[in-house]
């Protein structure tokens, strides 16, 4: 028989567990019902920048509210992720619905998080009724505007913005559910010669014309001198323009030198991205309560009988055909064809399936396409740049990577320098493809992490990287060699070479323009990179005042262009940094011209 004792020790572990068992049942992540019948669970998904925590809440076996209570995503693409992919959802009563273009990651994990709070509540979900809201957001077949500006991009945005400023009506149609564009997910870095941080770091010898200088030869002298020479001349006003009146705020005590570029003269915008400047364009727009249409892809310019472009048709996100009649003029401002690999393959046929892009889904040539069938002229649509660092899975461009301009170098699986790490990016991207591989290894140490701090700016994409096994940390550089399989002897000899260049301040390989760093001292960062496709250079001829010529020279009257869909700026090539200060130098002239004619 048992003893008493052994009963009462029993007794109060058999209470004990069952104690554990409510608690555990009880838990914040289980199912709880309110006094009405509401049944609240909360979920997890992961995100592009880590997890996604949801509360939804069920009544009557349907989705009645869904909240979001932890995230980490980028504001402006998570935007419609968190409304429209919500509304989805609740109208599907169900988390089986389509991700939002150019957010899929965002989606992924919102609608993952949704998924496991209907899983932990354990109920069946009742099928969807028809929708209510197709009504309320049917839009107006025909809608008159003073300006219509095609692209939500910086350049399209700038544009807007000044065109509202001098007395504009304005609508700005944007085809992709998230504004921003190719901006968005950039770096944000933007070239202005002789800037109030060059000044404040002691740069003095900086100057408009040693910039136009620098992006001629850059683009092997095959950019409109006229055009160069307006983007030289007030890069820095636009620079200006977006601190001043835009408030963006720029880093006060850093600056990227990129390959090309004969002095450090690239802002950089706080977080590292082009967040910071699209979140303080829409937030300019909303206050000058200028129309925003996402969703609304442009098809057709409209002309009048003297070949006027005075409008523009579109296709809403519902399928819904629109007129935009435009009394002043249309701005395209739509960016360049990145993504569209068959127009890439049109125009330059080794820029096939083989290369990936950094650009957005919605970098697909459609003003060029529009305008073009105008009679708009075309030039150096050859001409497609790759970025040199980019993730060998995904095509996207590295951010982390950036310690390139801070001092990292690029070797080789063979452990050795293969080129200046601060040449063009054409330059940088045809020697990684010469490569063992196709690929090449960036190598930096914890000394040129804390320069730039692009570690800690893009925690996620580091994360994301050592996940992948691309970015390994390492104590040693034969720890560093051994995680790649590198020629350790081959490696520790390139790396002997760069403290000996960095101390004498002379690159005897490669001629780095900036100047090597010592890498003496771990911890070590390795970075496993390959190019994508980054910008293309071709696109529309426009003028000084941003008008679009047909092929005979001649000015289409009411069309004027901005930004990546245009060709003659960059000639061969564009270099890092330059692309910012085009968008917003020419799509501020493109703004006010529209208006002034």
């Amino acid at each position: 028989m048992m003893g008493t004792h052994m009963r009462k020790l029993l007794s109060i572990l058999l209470v004990a567990s069952l104690m554990f068992s409510l608690a555990a049942c009880g838990g914040k992540d289980t199912a709880k019902t309110d006094d009405n019948g509401t049944v609240v669970v909360q979920g997890v998904g992961e995100g592009k920048h880590g997890d996604i925590k949801v509360e939804v809440s069920f009544a009557d076996n349907k989705i009645k509210d869904i909240k979001v209570l932890e995230q980490k995503e980028n504001e402006v693409l998570a935007e419609p992720v968190y409304t429209q992919l919500k509304q989805d959802v609740m109208n599907a009563n169900s988390a089986e619905v389509d991700a939002i273009s150019g957010s899929t990651v965002t989606s992924k994990g919102y609608l993952d998080a949704i998924s496991d709070a209907i899983a932990k509540s354990g109920l069946t979900l009742a099928a969807a009724g028809a929708s209510s809201n197709t009504d309320k957001n049917k839009e107006e077949a025909e809608q008159t505007y003073d300006v219509v500006v095609i692209g939500a991009g910086g350049a399209g945005f700038s544009a807007a913005i000044e065109a509202k400023k001098a007395g504009a009506s304005v609508v700005l149609l944007e085809k992709m559910p998230t504004v921003g564009g190719n901006t968005l997910i950039s770096g944000g870095e933007m070239n202005a010669p002789d800037n109030w941080v060059e000044r404040a770091l002691g740069i003095t010898d900086d100057t408009a014309d040693l910039f136009y200088e620098d992006t001629m030869k850059g683009g092997d002298n095959l950019g409109s001198p006229e055009m160069v020479r307006i983007l030289a001349d007030n890069a820095l006003a636009s620079a200006e323009w977006l601190r001043d009146e835009i408030k963006v705020e720029f880093l006060p005590d850093h600056l990227f030198q990129f390959g090309g570029h004969s002095r450090k003269r690239a802002l950089i915008p706080v977080g590292h991205t082009g967040a910071e400047l699209i979140t303080k364009l829409k937030a300019k727009t909303d206050a000058d309560q200028i129309t925003i249409k996402t969703n609304m892809k442009a098809d057709t310019l409209l002309t009048n009988d003297q070949g006027k472009v005075t409008g523009v048709t579109a296709t809403s996100g519902s399928g819904d055909k629109i007129t935009f009649h435009a009394n002043k003029g249309v701005v395209i401002a739509s960016g360049g064809f990145g993504s569209n690999v068959e127009m890439r393959k049109k125009y330059n046929p080794d820029m096939d399936e083989k290369y990936m892009s950094t650009d957005t889904p919605g970098s697909t040539g459609d003003g060029i396409v529009m305008a073009e069938s105008l009679g708009a002229k075309l030039t150096n649509m050859e001409n497609i740049q790759t970025y040199p660092i980019c993730n060998p899975e995904t095509g996207v461009i590295s951010l982390v990577a950036d310690s390139r301009f801070d001092g990292a170098i690029l070797i080789n699986q063979e452990g050795k320098r293969f080129v200046e790490e601060l040449e063009r990016r054409d330059v940088i991207s045809k020697a990684i493809l010469a490569q063992t591989g196709g690929y090449t290894y960036q190598l930096w140490n914890q000394g040129i992490a804390d320069i730039g701090k692009t570690i800690e700016a893009h925690q996620d994409e580091y994360d994301q990287l050592v996940k992948q096994g691309l970015l390994y940390k390492a104590d040693t550089l034969e720890e560093a060699a051994e995680f790649f399989k590198i020629d350790v002897n081959a490696l520790k000899d390139t790396v002997k070479k760069v403290n000996e260049y960095a101390k004498t301040g002379k690159d005897l390989d490669f001629k780095h323009r900036a100047g090597l760093k010592s890498l003496e001292q771990g911890p070590y960062y390795i970075q496993k990179a390959v190019p994508s496709v980054h910008h293309t250079m071709g696109g529309l001829v426009i003028d000084e005042k941003t008008h679009v010529l047909n092929e005979k020279g001649e000015i289409i009257p009411g069309l004027y262009a901005a930004g990546e869909v245009t060709g003659v700026i960059h000639g061969a090539n564009r270099l890092g940094g330059n692309a910012i200060a085009d968008i917003f130098t020419f799509g501020r002239i493109a703004g006010q011209q529209v208006v002034a004619e």
